[in-house]
């Protein structure tokens, strides 16, 4: 789907979230990548294939 050069990341890549916005809706809370992957203003993640990807809040100075 990609036609940027460099190509963005595959929706395959640990990096997917790199590629470039197409589709942003804010007001819905999600947007679109260029590599079909539609990301939530949760950081969750649905992938092409229909697998979803939890969301994953990386606070700054968290405690794990």
């Amino acid at each position: 789907m990609c036609q940027h050069l460099p190509r963005c990341p595959s929706a395959a890549s640990c990096r997917r979230d790199a590629a470039q916005l197409v589709a942003f809706h804010p007001e819905q809370g999600w947007g679109l990548l260029c590599n079909g992957v539609v990301v939530f203003d949760d950081t969750g993640e649905l992938l092409p294939d229909g697998q979803s990807v939890p969301a994953h809040h990386d606070l700054p100075g968290r405690v794990r």
